[in-house]
This record gives structure tokens, C-alpha cells and sequence, in this order.
């Protein structure tokens, strides 16, 4: 839209069906979102509009909500889901608290889907080989790069924590501060679209695929939770000994009791399964832990203060919208019913098979069609229709045959 429409007030409108749009651009039967498929209101969230640092020519972002022409929110849109389950949590008198881990590869430019990802020539000349891990040099190879997305982030008031490299090659991590979670979500889908729009200006590609490399780690999107009294901003997680509460418990366990029914919603690809495939912390369980990454519910060392729930099946593919409204959704459901909790593991455990999860889309997305909760949570329009949408994709995936099917298949008798 042009500057003058959008600063007259002039209303945009976008056809609902576009909501349930799948990754290769086509969308599922008319009658998932509407057979007429009438418009949507696009509704621009006045803290969330942004002149756009990295663009040569004055532009601004404007992240919108989207709602019905009658007013309400879309059941269709992530965003309005998640103002949904805040929402749930406010009536309780309770606001939660959230924070996202999110890593990304850096990598040269892939011109040949075929040919696997290569990392960047830096500025000695040479490609990273997987040695800076965790390094306090690792980036200076692509120190143009992330110089100006520390001043795109500060220009877009994103504030961040700790940035660092991670295991991968060419991997890194950022960890954004703690707060509303729909304004981490906002922050961390503008974080993604700038780190990729920076990466064009340096020639270079910025992927968020689960498991863009083989024989490497994959790509998370932790999530951290914690919930606050609204009246007094206290942990609800921490009594006043600094001992859990029932409320701890009790949010664990609701988490326990939707990471199966909402894995679809978590790992939304085919290649997200990859990740999960190749567990070092990267936990396909329901299993919770003190301080163990071999669990997907670790609960972080840390002071009464900051007790928190970290959900760590997430990846980098993911919705952060739908992944944060998912995992609190399920915590609020523990609270609601008093759920408990199985027992903690620690060290090197079995995952017995009451905690395991889908280990492929087509698994979790069956998980998911038979889940009364996921309904009950989101609505049978939404859940619905995103199965819809996610099973054309992975139709799609299935019309291809691999690089591995022809080179180890083809001689087989």
C-alpha cells in the first residue's frame, strides 16, 4: 500500500483463503476457509510499524492483524490465536512471560536446490569448517553482515540478549529478551524477515530450515515460559520459600499432555522431522527435566525469580505465533485441570512410550486429526484447515523422488 492510502486510513483487505496458503502457493478445498472466500480485514497493530532500515528506498512494515469484516479475529490467523490464549490467561488474573531462542545458518548462495548448502567465503577467504563453534571469533568472517543487523535490530527496537556461534557450520543463535509473549512473537518474525533481507544486501542466504545440513545440528526455536500474577507481577512458578508450586506442576503437566496432540503445530514440515530424527538436543519427548537438553521440557537453572518451563521441540521453521499459543495453551490447560506431571528424569533415560512424539509430518499430522484438544483449544475451523493446507505440502514432497532413493535404490533387484 502506498504511504498516503495507509496514513488516510484506508482500509486493506486480503481474501481469507490466503491464511491457509501452502508453502508452494496453493491452497486447500474453498470449504476450509469459506466457499465464498470473502475478504479479510487487515488491521495494522499501531507498535509494530516500522520504517524498514535495510531498504535503499523509503519503506515501512506494518504487521497486521487479521480480522472479519464484522470485527472479531480470524479464527484462521496465528496471530489472533495467540491474542486468544493471553487472553484466557488474564481472566485467571495470570500474564505469561516468554523468550525464543532462535538459530539460523548463514550460508553462500544456493543457485542449485540440488547441491547441498555451502557456508560463505569470509573475509580471510576461506569457508568456516565447523571449528568456531561457540567462538569468540567465529563471525568475523561475516563481520559487514551482522555489523549492520545489530543496527537494523536497534533501528526495529529489537532488543536482544546473548548472540552467539553455534554447533553447526556457519550456525548461529540469538536469544531475545523476555516479555509479552505476542511482542516476542512480533519480534521474532521481524527478526527473521531482517535477517534475511540483510543477508540479499551481503550476498548471502539465511535459512531457518530445521536441518539444512546433513551430519549437523539442526535449527530450534526454544521457547521460554513463565507466568506472572497480573496484579502483582510475582512467579506464580515460585512460592514465598522459593519452592515450586502446584501451579509449576501443573503447567508441566499440561505441557506433557499437548506435545504429542501438537506436534504438527511445533515442527510444521517435512524437514522438521529431520531434526528431530538426530536427537542431541533435539528432544522428540514429552519428558521434563531439571537442566537436562535431552528432554523436551528442561526446566533451566535459575534463581525462584526466573523459574521457568523451556520447550525445546520448537524449530527455527516454526510459527512463532502458533508455537507460542500452542505451548501456552497447553500449560493453561495443565492449570485448568490440575494436571500432574510424571515423574523427572535426569542423566541418560528411555523415553518410555506414553512421552514419545510423531517422528514424521504425516504421523503428527494423524496425531493431530484426532486430537479433541487441539480443537477444543484453537477451534475446528483453524485446526481444520491447517491440516488441510499441511497435507497438500507434504503431497507435494511425496510427488519427488530423492537424490538417496536413485542413488542407493536403483541397483536393488
Amino acid at each position: 500500500m502506498t504511504a498516503e492510502g495507509f496514513l488516510e486510513g484506508r482500509r486493506l483487505q486480503m481474501a481469507r483463503g490466503v491464511l491457509l496458503q501452502c508453502i508452494m502457493g496453493g491452497y486447500p478445498a474453498a470449504r476450509f476457509y469459506g466457499s465464498d472466500d470473502g475478504d479479510l480485514a487487515l488491521v495494522a497493530e499501531p507498535s509494530m510499524i516500522h520504517p524498514l532500515p535495510w531498504s535503499d528506498e523509503p519503506r515501512a512494515l506494518a504487521i497486521c492483524d487479521a480480522d472479519e469484516l464484522t470485527g472479531e479475529s480470524s479464527n484462521l490467523s496465528t496471530r489472533g490465536q495467540l491474542k486468544k490464549v493471553i487472553a484466557r490467561y488474564a481472566a485467571r488474573g495470570l500474564a505469561p512471560v516468554v523468550a525464543t531462542e532462535l538459530e539460523f545458518f548463514v550460508f553462500a548462495p544456493n543457485t542449485d536446490p540440488t547441491q547441498p548448502f555451502r557456508p560463505p567465503v569470509g573475509l580471510d577467504g576461506r569457508r568456516e569448517e565447523g571449528q568456531s563453534a561457540f567462538s569468540v571469533s567465529s563471525n568475523n568472517g561475516l563481520r559487514p553482515f551482522f555489523s549492520e543487523v545489530y543496527k537494523c535490530m536497534a533501528a526495529l527496537d529489537l532488543p536482544r540478549d546473548t548472540f552467539m556461534h553455534e554447533m553447526g557450520v556457519s550456525q548461529f543463535e540469538i536469544n531475545l529478551l523476555h516479555g509479552d509473549p505476542l511482542l516476542l512473537a512480533d519480534q521474532t518474525f521481524l527478526f527473521k524477515h531482517l535477517l534475511k533481507e540483510v543477508a540479499l544486501k551481503h550476498g548471502l542466504t539465511v535459512v531457518c530450515m530445521a536441518k539444512p545440513l546433513a551430519h549437523t545440528p539442526g535449527s530450534s526455536m526454544h521457547i521460554h515460559q513463565s507466568i506472572v500474577a497480573s496484579d502483582s507481577g510475582k512467579n506464580v512458578f515460585s512460592d514465598e520459600n522459593g519452592q515450586p508450586t502446584a501451579m509449576f506442576r501443573h503447567f508441566i503437566g499440561g505441557q506433557q499432555a499437548g506435545m504429542a496432540e501438537f506436534t504438527a503445530l511445533f515442527a510444521p514440515n517435512v524437514n522438521s522431522y529431520q531434526r528431530l530424527c538426530h536427537p542431541y538436543a533435539s528432544p522428540n519427548n514429552a519428558c521434563w527435566s531439571h537442566d537436562n537438553r535431552a528432554a523436551g521440557l528442561r526446566i533451566p537453572a535459575s534463581s525462584p525469580v526466573a523459574r521457568r518451563v523451556e520447550n525445546r521441540l520448537p524449530g527455527a521453521d516454526a510459527n512463532p505465533y502458533l508455537a507460542i499459543a500452542a505451548s501456552l495453551a497447553a500449560g493453561l490447560h495443565g492449570i485448568e485441570h490440575e494436571l500432574e506431571p510424571t515423574a523427572a528424569i535426569q542423566g541418560e533415560f528411555e523415553v518410555p512410550d506414553n512421552l514419545s512424539l510423531p517422528c514424521t509430518l504425516h504421523a503428527a499430522l494423524e496425531r493431530l486429526k484426532r486430537s479433541q484438544l487441539a480443537r477444543e483449544l484453537f477451534g475446528q475451523e483453524f485446526i481444520e484447515g491447517y491440516i488441510a493446507s499441511k497435507t497438500m505440502e507434504l503431497t507435494s514432497f511425496f510427488d519427488e523422488i530423492t537424490p538417496w532413493e536413485r542413488r542407493v535404490l536403483a541397483a536393488q533387484a
